[in-house]
């Protein structure tokens, strides 16, 4: 046999096999990423599931807060009607910030921050958002990794020809904000 096409058989054959190396490590990344946005829906459906349940607690006391109960309402309704990772990132940001506003709008209420129910509910929620952050930790970095295999070389030569691309974070965006601002109390 020929020394020449030997060489260029094992040329090839060590190609095909990077290539196949490459692309099953970005289809686990993807997979991965994937899992870990499971792990989110999880807690996203509790937290789903807990807000009609503090929203009517809180209309018993603050019934003149209807624009600020309504928004978490088509918050809530709009991170339900998601259907992609990335529209549900989204729609949950948006939520969040609304329960954010509507956690400001309660220091206004002590008779309600003393209710059992509402306490019981506001213990869950904060259980279910401590979850909701660990896991998002966990979906970014799962997220990281797929995005640092995509974009880095070679295998973004691989990611290109296979349709993989650079993936949505799940952070806090714009409302990290208004988190981190303490609350305003005024009588």
């Amino acid at each position: 046999m020929n020394t020449g096409l030997i060489i260029t058989f094992a040329v090839v054959l060590l190609l095909v096999l990077f290539v196949v190396a490459k692309y099953n490590r970005l289809v686990k990344l993807r997979n991965n990423r994937e899992n870990a946005f499971a792990d989110i829906d999880v807690q996203l459906k509790q937290r789903h599931d807990l807000i009609p349940q503090l929203v009517e607690t809180v209309k018993g006391y603050a019934s003149h807060e209807k624009e600020t109960l309504d928004r978490v309402i088509q918050a809530r309704n709009g991170a339900l009607q998601a259907k992609t990772i990335d529209d549900k990132i989204v729609a949950e940001t948006q939520l969040s910030s609304a329960l954010a506003g509507m956690r400001i709008t309660l220091e206004a209420y002590p008779d309600l921050k003393a209710n059992r129910n509402f306490l019981q509910l506001q213990e869950e929620i904060s259980d279910v958002e401590n979850k909701l952050a660990s896991v998002r930790r966990y979906f970014n970095s799962a997220t990281r990794e797929l995005n640092n295999a995509v974009e880095t070389f070679p295998s973004n030569i691989i990611a290109g020809m296979f349709g993989f691309r650079k993936e949505m974070m799940f952070d806090l965006g714009d409302t990290r904000a208004t988190l981190e601002e303490a609350p305003k109390i005024s009588f």
